[in-house]
Parts: C-alpha cells; sequence; structure tokens
C-alpha cells in the first residue's frame, strides 16, 4: 500500500510538472527578457515554503551566471530592503497569492521602481495585479491528500525556476569554464580539470633567487615562502635549478660548509617542469611519478610563467584561483 501512495504522489507531481510546462508562453519570454535587461541582480523574495524554494532558486541562478539573492519580506520591512538596489528586478513567489507580508514588501519596491515578476498559482491574485509579469505554476492538485501542505505546487515553482535559470544560462552563453570559475571549492575531480595557470603561484607569490646568491640567502627565501623549494632563474627569467628542502638537507651532510656555497651550487638542475597549456591532472601525475611537490609551469622558451604546489591540487588550505 505505501508503495502505491508513493507512486500516486509522484504521479500528481508529474501532472503538475505537464500543467505547467504546457502553460509557458510569452510571459516566460518577457520575464527572461525583463531579467536580461536590468543592470542589477535577481532578488528573489517569498515566504514559508515558498521562501526556502526561492532561496533554492537564488543559488542555482547565481553558479550559472545569474548574479541574484534571496530577500525574505519581514526582513526587508525591518532593515534589509536596502540591499535593493534600483536596477533590481524582483522574482516574487507565492502560490495563493496573498501573503500580506509578501505583498506589501511589493507596494514599496514598485515605489521605487523595480521591476517585479510574480509566481504564483493564482493569476488574479494580489501579487498577480502587482507583477508586471506573471509566471503561472497553477496544478491540478497538491500530493498531500489533505490539500494542505505544498507539494505538487513547490515542485512546479521549482522547476519554473530552474526553467528561468537556465534559459538565462543559455542566452548569456555561460560556458563549462564559467561554471567552474564560480566553484573554486569543487571535489578534486572538479580541480583537476582545470589548467595549471588556474591553480599556480605567480609574480611575487613564487619563491625565486639568483644563481650568484648564497646558499644563505636561498635558505631565507625558502623558509619566507614556505613552500619547500626555491626555483633559481637568470636574468631573463628562464629556470636553470630548483633548490628544495632536500637539497639543503644533503648539503648540510656534505663535506662543505653550506655557509660556503652559493645557490648555482646547492640546487638541482633542469628541474622538472610542465607547460602552461597542461591539466592540473596531468601535473599531478607528474608528481606523483617524480615524487615531487613543486613543479614549475613555464613557456615554449623555457621562461617562468608560475609555480604549482601539490598542496594547490590536493586542497590543503586555501585552494586559489587566480581569476
Amino acid at each position: 500500500m505505501s508503495i502505491e501512495d508513493a507512486r500516486e504522489v509522484l504521479r500528481i507531481e508529474e501532472e503538475g510538472l505537464a500543467a505547467i510546462r504546457e502553460r509557458i508562453g510569452i510571459d516566460f519570454i518577457k520575464a527572461v527578457e525583463i531579467i536580461l535587461a536590468g543592470p542589477g541582480r535577481v532578488v528573489i523574495t517569498g515566504i514559508g515554503k515558498s521562501g526556502i524554494i526561492g532561496q533554492k532558486i537564488a543559488a542555482t541562478m547565481n553558479s550559472t551566471g545569474t548574479p541574484s539573492f534571496f530577500l525574505h519580506p519581514v526582513e526587508a520591512m525591518h532593515g534589509d530592503l536596502g540591499m535593493v538596489m534600483p536596477g533590481d528586478v524582483i522574482l516574487a513567489i507565492s502560490y495563493s497569492g496573498e501573503t500580506a507580508e509578501l505583498n506589501g514588501l511589493l507596494i514599496t519596491l514598485k515605489k521605487r521602481g523595480n521591476r517585479i515578476i510574480a509566481m504564483t498559482g493564482q493569476e488574479k491574485s494580489s501579487l498577480a495585479l502587482a507583477a508586471d509579469i506573471v509566471l503561472d505554476i497553477r496544478v491540478p492538485k497538491e500530493a498531500c491528500p489533505l490539500g494542505l501542505a505544498p507539494t505538487a505546487s513547490t515542485t512546479a515553482t521549482l522547476a519554473m525556476g530552474d526553467a528561468l535559470a537556465v534559459v538565462l544560462l543559455n542566452r548569456k552563453k555561460f560556458q563549462k569554464e564559467d561554471f567552474r570559475l564560480n566553484h573554486p571549492g569543487g571535489s578534486l575531480g572538479q580541480r583537476l580539470k582545470v589548467r595549471v595557470t588556474e591553480v599556480m603561484f605567480t609574480g611575487k607569490d613564487i619563491p625565486v633567487i639568483a644563481p650568484d646568491a648564497s646558499a644563505t640567502e636561498a635558505i631565507r627565501v625558502l623558509n619566507e615562502k614556505n613552500m619547500g623549494a626555491v626555483l633559481v632563474v637568470d636574468g631573463t627569467n628562464k629556470v636553470l635549478g630548483i633548490v628544495t628542502d632536500g637539497d639543503v638537507r644533503r648539503a648540510f651532510v656534505g663535506a662543505q660548509a653550506i655557509s660556503q656555497l652559493n645557490t648555482a651550487q646547492l640546487m638541482t638542475k633542469n628541474p622538472i617542469s610542465i607547460d602552461s597549456s597542461r591539466l592540473a591532472a596531468d601535473a599531478l601525475s607528474i608528481m606523483q611519478t617524480h615524487e615531487i611537490t613543486a613543479l614549475p609551469i613555464i613557456d615554449d622558451d623555457g621562461t617562468l610563467l608560475g609555480l604549482l604546489h601539490l598542496h594547490n591540487l590536493l586542497g590543503k588550505g586555501e585552494f586559489r584561483f587566480l581569476v
């Protein structure tokens, strides 16, 4: 019996989605155009279950190239209204269209000149009448047998929000690379799909030293940058060698006093490197094969572009996207 009940819930929700799919028309296109034409963000607002759905829609829009945030109607009327700028577009959600707190907020927003898109199941509601555009999310029935708990209607609202976000994504020609830049803290698999240039250290963050500098100076830079390695470069910024923690330890147990050495004598010549067109996954493979933790990034003629550390790839500390 419980399996049949579950199937019935899903059937009702499928019917709700089919119903809103058939009604999508010119108003949806107008809503997309309003958002695209707006110089500001999409401000999504609603209360209760509608508010929870609104928060998810805001998150989806943000990650797919449409700047957005959720605004609680009550908090808005007690100071948070200052977050809304004149060019922002309002996406107001209420299935009944008669949520007093939400409609009170919209009166204020209309006076400020903000365009309003409503998501509601009642086309003649106060919300619908206050809006510039109405997206109809009416469903034949709720899956709740009491007809009280929002079920099919919240599914329909969420799906309409997804439809808006994806159509906006397509219109903006938002690409995988754009999505990835909005998700720098993603899984290791996602991190390794980026090019080494997106995760490498650059400029003053790279520990470098001249070949004629003293070994003592090399150790100072090694300690200061705390990357386990210092790159030795010539006057044209070409990589000549690398000084690692291991090189320093080996020098200490050697016959000659380390204070009498210069960097060129201390370094490992012609270090393993990678060119700037390669993926982070390639860099990780090289590091694992050669058991190293620092990898210079060079261009075609050997000029230093950056330094990739194992921690950049495995996520220890801050995972850096330099964009």
